[in-house]
């Protein structure tokens, strides 16, 4: 019956063990995605990086389309309503579509510096959710592996149990044909 229990033990420490090399197993690929999500490289921008930010933020506002609205009509009236010979840009507005054009072809390839570096975040908060990602699925896996061996070691037991309870009956099953067979 002793060496029954020490059985039991040594069998329930090794169950304990292998469940603690799967959770630090499962802690340490963790720890490795949490420093990752953690300490991202640090973005170093330049001056013409932020200045081309702040323009293409200005320049995709209602402030910008309101104030540039107001600039043009204001544009417009005045050169529309001075008399002859004092406006500056008479009626064909040859000036305000050359200022127009101006400033549309400095504005666009501004835009287009800080959309490259919108989906250059993009592509960094993308590999962001593709590390919480894995680090989900590792711990599903590591969960799976604990029911696996929990499973494995229920197994086991009710094996083992079932084999003493086999031997517990024929025991008994010898004993009464023994004491059948003496009367």
């Amino acid at each position: 019956m002793d060496k029954d229990i020490k059985n039991l033990l040594n069998a329930e420490n090794m169950h304990i063990k292998k469940l603690q090399e799967i959770v630090k197993q499962t802690i340490d690929d963790e720890n490795l995605i949490i420093q990752n999500l953690l300490n991202p490289p640090k973005e170093i921008l330049r001056r013409g990086q932020k200045v081309s930010d702040r323009v293409a933020r200005f320049g995709g506002s209602w402030a910008f389309i309101s104030s540039f609205m107001v600039v043009l009509v204001v544009w417009i009236i005045y050169n529309v309503t001075v008399p002859k010979g004092e406006e500056f840009d008479p009626y064909p507005f040859i000036l305000m579509n050359l200022v127009l054009s101006c400033i549309a072809a400095l504005q666009a390839p501004i835009i287009m510096m800080s959309q490259n570096r919108q989906e250059e975040k993009d592509r960094k908060r993308n590999e962001n959710d593709y590390l919480i990602n894995l680090k989900a699925e590792l711990e599903i896996r590591a969960l799976h592996q604990k029911l696996d061996l929990l499973l494995q070691e229920q197994i086991k037991v009710l094996f083992d149990s079932q084999a003493k309870q086999m031997e517990l009956l024929k025991k008994i099953a010898s004993q009464t044909n023994s004491s059948k067979n003496q009367e």
